[in-house]
């Protein structure tokens, strides 16, 4: 029997197929694989609706002429964007502090109660998360209706006089940041219960032998410990809040007097309901650089901590 003998050609073959064989076996190749699905719906439904947003922002009324920036020059010379820009602050980062708080301190109450009864905790105080924003919205809605309240109800058995919650515009901007809390801090909760969950019951230990109290444990154990998770839970719910719009369009609708518009609810009145979709595009756009600073601090600093630990 004659071998057949070895050609170039198959000299050549045989390390592109080592090569290959290499590269599918290396993790990353594979999790990549396993993605790309993924990527491509996210490519589709968000990465292109993102460039066309910023095509139409550069469009006038009727679509049909380049204009610029005229858009965003126009919005700027308006005292309403402007109250509305720091209406959206406002509502953004004093809900989100106030969920970050709530969340971390109901943390820590759940985490302290036995394995057994965690779960039913942990059940409950996830159903204002898991409820549509929009349906428990209405609920909240009713309980500050100006004829039908519940709390204005309460308040007139004790003695009070009742308050036009949703008629005043700093209650209504309460109202709108309150409804927030109450939705979102769940979400925060169960992110950090998560995190505690993780730190070593030995490093608690070695404080408590050391002679540290709970809140020397807390500040040098616990805290430290957490840090990632606490920076891009704040930073994901900024994101979110400040893209809210169903909260406040039941709620108020962005009233009185446009006090309570945020970003989304003005960008919908202007585009959808005002007919005039680049200027309500440019609105939209205009969340890019604030969230993409606040975005830019809180990762530089989890890679700067990633780095130094």
């Amino acid at each position: 029997m004659v071998d057949r003998a070895v050609s170039p050609a198959d000299v050549a073959v045989t390390p592109k197929i080592s090569s290959m064989r290499k590269l599918m076996q290396r993790k990353s190749t594979i999790a990549f694989l396993m993605t790309l699905p993924l990527i491509l719906i996210i490519g589709i439904l968000v990465v292109y609706p993102a460039f066309y947003a910023m095509h139409l922002a550069t469009l006038n009324k009727a679509m049909t002429k380049f204009v610029g920036f005229g858009n965003f020059l126009f919005l700027f010379k308006r005292e309403t964007f402007w109250m509305v820009v720091e209406q959206s602050c406002i509502f953004a980062i004093s809900a989100v502090i106030f969920k970050a708080l709530i969340g971390f301190f109901v943390a820590h109450f759940v985490h302290a109660i036995p394995a057994k009864g965690q779960r039913k905790w942990r059940g409950m105080l996830l159903v204002p998360w898991v409820i549509p924003p929009a349906m428990s919205t209405l609920a909240w809605f009713w309980l500050f209706d100006p004829s039908y309240s519940a709390l204005n109800w309460l308040l007139e058995r004790m003695g009070f006089e009742a308050i036009a919650w949703l008629g005043d515009y700093g209650w209504a901007r309460f109202c709108v940041i309150l409804v927030n809390i109450w939705y979102g801090a769940p979400f925060f909760m169960i992110m950090y219960l998560a995190a505690l969950k993780s730190v070593p019951e030995q490093l608690y230990e070695a404080a408590e032998i050391d002679g540290a109290n709970w809140w020397q444990r807390l500040w040098y154990v616990t805290l430290p410990m957490m840090r990632n998770i606490i920076a891009i839970t704040v930073m994901f719910s900024l994101i979110v809040t400040f893209a809210n719009f169903d909260i406040v369009r039941v709620l108020t609708a962005g009233g009185p007097i446009d006090k309570t518009h945020v970003f989304a609810t003005w960008s919908f009145l202007l585009g959808i309901q005002g007919g005039d979709i680049p200027l309500g595009a440019a609105v939209s756009l205009f969340m890019l650089p604030i969230l993409g600073v606040a975005a830019i601090f809180i990762l530089r600093d989890v890679n700067k901590r990633g780095n130094e630990s």
